[in-house]
């Protein structure tokens, strides 16, 4: 009798690989790490490593004066400047008891919903590319070039506006401004179904998204999961409505809350997407509005060393990317004696624990990029 003994090699080990993804994985949007525990080509725990990117922002904001802070702040979540830049200025405002002018609340509210889309072209352009689609990022890139034309004119800079000052905006419209801004948003508006039939319309991406990475409601509220990716799952909450700023309080029959209710990768998309059409909407209403103002200053004169109150405030914006907060704490200097960030990105990319149990590594990416974040914004 003879016996032989034949090797299966490791496949017959009932033992977990490690996998690490990043931080320099091209589907990161950025130096992200993915610790996953693989069981087979499914993933049993998911852990985000985070602050590669870590630039110390806050402390820094405690060493530089009201005026420079703002050079900052627009940089942890660099598709969303002039929204970032907003949250800063706003919570000073309140700290000094300041009324910005009529002209300029209104242009920072189109300013806002033009950064707005502007971030969300970019994910509607990188997202399909993650899952195979090259054509999609040029088409997005074209709209893109279109507004950062306009963002340009206006503040001189592409993507650090630097446009926002404490009690109102750096200067005055250029003329003839406002009709270009106008064409730039119809120009835009008239392609944007590219993204409905070459995108939505695809069966192999519908294929990819739809069904994964469910997020639930619940999950949403643990989190503090927050934006077009809270709303996806049925979470009706959307601060330019709920506790409106700038102009939004007169914007009501415009404003459209996107949300759904499936919480998969495809509502995401989905409530990215039709949260730009409404952008887009809110831009024209705003120009309308700025096209009856009379004329007027667009910002408040400020004396040459500007001073906080002693005290503490918070101010909170509906970014592009979710909610984003400000805690200012003031001693009564020039400079903020603390002034914490609460950043949409940093809160968002939480969920992933929470998504990617359980799913498999094939679906991972299609999960990943559903987040929409940008690590800048979660490294601060």
């Amino acid at each position: 009798m003879t016996e032989t003994m034949v090797g299966i090699g490791g496949a017959a080990e009932s033992t977990d690989m490690v996998l690490n993804i990043g931080p320099q994985h091209p589907s990161t949007h950025g130096v992200l790490r993915l610790r996953l525990v693989l069981d087979g080509e499914r993933i049993s725990h998911a852990e985000p490593v985070i602050g590669y990117m870590h630039r110390g922002a806050e402390k820094l904001f405690e060493a530089r004066d009201y005026r420079q802070i703002i050079v900052l702040a627009n940089r942890h979540d660099w598709l969303s400047a002039f929204s970032n830049e907003l949250g800063v200025v706003m919570a000073v405002e309140r700290m000094l008891g300041m009324e910005v002018p009529e002209r300029a609340v209104w242009t920072r509210t189109l300013l806002a919903e033009l950064n707005r889309v502007l971030n969300h072209l970019m994910f509607l352009g990188s997202y399909p590319l993650e899952l195979g689609g090259i054509t999609p990022m040029f088409h997005a890139f074209r709209e893109r070039e279109e507004l950062q034309n306009a963002m340009e004119e206006i503040s001189g800079g592409r993507m650090h506006y630097m446009f926002n000052r404490v009690g109102g905006l750096k200067e005055d419209l250029p003329a003839g401004w406002l009709g270009r801004a106008r064409d730039a948003v119809a120009a835009v508006r008239s392609r944007m179904d590219v993204f409905d039939r070459l995108v939505l319309g695809n069966e192999i991406f519908r294929g990819r998204t739809r069904g994964v990475g469910v997020l639930t409601p619940e999950a949403v509220h643990s989190y503090g999961v927050s934006g077009p990716i809270g709303r996806a799952s049925g979470v009706d909450f959307d601060l330019r409505r709920d506790e409106p700023y700038l102009a939004y309080g007169e914007l009501r029959d415009t404003l459209e809350v996107v949300t759904r209710s499936e919480g998969d990768c495809l509502a995401r998309f989905e409530c990215l997407l039709e949260q730009t059409h409404n952008s887009l909407d809110l831009a024209d209403a705003c120009l309308d509005r700025m096209a009856e103002l009379p004329p007027g200053p667009i910002n408040q004169r400020l004396p040459k060393v500007l001073k906080a109150p002693e005290g503490a405030t918070y101010a909170w914006t509906e970014n592009p990317l979710g909610i984003n907060g400000y805690y200012l704490v003031s001693k009564g200097e020039k400079t903020p004696y603390r002034l914490k960030l609460r950043s949409a990105s940093f809160n968002n990319i939480q969920a992933l624990t929470e998504l990617l149990p359980g799913t498999l590594v094939a679906d991972m990416v299609a999960i990943l990029g559903s987040l929409f974040f940008v690590v800048g914004d979660i490294d601060k």
